[in-house]
């Protein structure tokens, strides 16, 4: 097993669509975390630091760029390369990202990192840290608790959910990227159905017990990515604009979410 390493930053992806992108960064050698803010920290005013982690699920360094900007969004947070066999130090983590992937879930048999992935899900339920799956990350949470995926084709499009009232949207708008060729078509055990869209009807998830909240839409996202979206897919606005969408909230949600988990 691999210790975690700092990574450079600079996103997004699941289910079999490919995605070209540019050549992910040369990773840096390992460092010595001394400092709070290179470990993943998260200081504010009423509680001591939060230690976040990342955990990138992509399997094709071309399609690297959706991690990036997810992880560009916690900036201060440690990544974790799952798939290069790295591992979350769960003894000292306040809460954990799982990023999209090119990957699919039921590709289990010929990448065993998925099932393992599928029984960390289940310690991070059972030790009640806060936990949040963006698309890959969506679906290998749900499937780790018993649901189902299945392939259902590519929607790459701005499309209007139906968000609950939960914390996790709090001050976010119902247009999200949507971009995924898989679904969750049952959620896991304990998961209530939070989102859901015209093409999707389980969109988001939240455990009832546990503080672990699943999306499939893609937050990190946004107009910077306009361009290779239409490069790369049949991309579809929905009569929609990327200045309708502020699902990047998802994220500042999630931080407060894991500050109230600590207080």
């Amino acid at each position: 097993m691999t210790e975690v390493r700092i990574r450079s930053r600079a996103s997004y992806g699941d289910g079999p669509t490919r995605i070209a992108g540019p050549t992910r960064p040369t990773r840096r050698a390992e460092k010595v975390r001394p400092v709070a803010a290179e470990r993943g920290c998260v200081t504010t005013g009423t509680t001591g630091p939060s230690e976040l982690y990342v955990v990138r699920n992509e399997v094709d360094p071309d399609c690297e760029y959706h991690c990036d900007a997810l992880a560009a969004a916690f900036p201060d947070a440690e990544e974790v390369d799952f798939v290069a066999g790295e591992r979350v130090p769960l003894d000292g983590a306040d809460g954990v990202v799982l990023t999209g992937s090119t990957a699919a879930v039921y590709e289990a048999e010929r990448r065993p990192w998925i099932a393992e992935q599928e029984a960390l899900v289940r310690e991070l339920v059972e030790r009640e840290i806060p936990t949040l799956g963006v698309c890959f990350g969506h679906q290998v949470i749900n499937a780790a608790l018993g649901g189902s995926v299945e392939a259902v084709g590519t929607t790459a499009a701005l499309v209007e959910a139906t968000l609950d009232d939960d914390p996790l949207f709090e001050g976010v708008d119902p247009i999200v990227v949507s971009l995924h060729g898989d679904a969750v078509t049952d959620p896991g055990e304990g998961m209530d159905v939070i989102a859901s869209a015209p093409h999707a009807r389980v969109f988001g998830t939240r455990h009832r017990t546990a503080p672990l909240w699943t999306v499939q839409f893609h937050p990190e996202i946004t107009a910077a990515h306009r361009d290779r979206l239409a490069e790369d897919f049949d991309w579809d606005s929905g009569g929609h604009a990327f200045e309708d969408v502020t699902a990047g909230r998802v994220f500042e949600n999630f931080r407060a979410l894991v500050r109230r988990a600590e207080a």
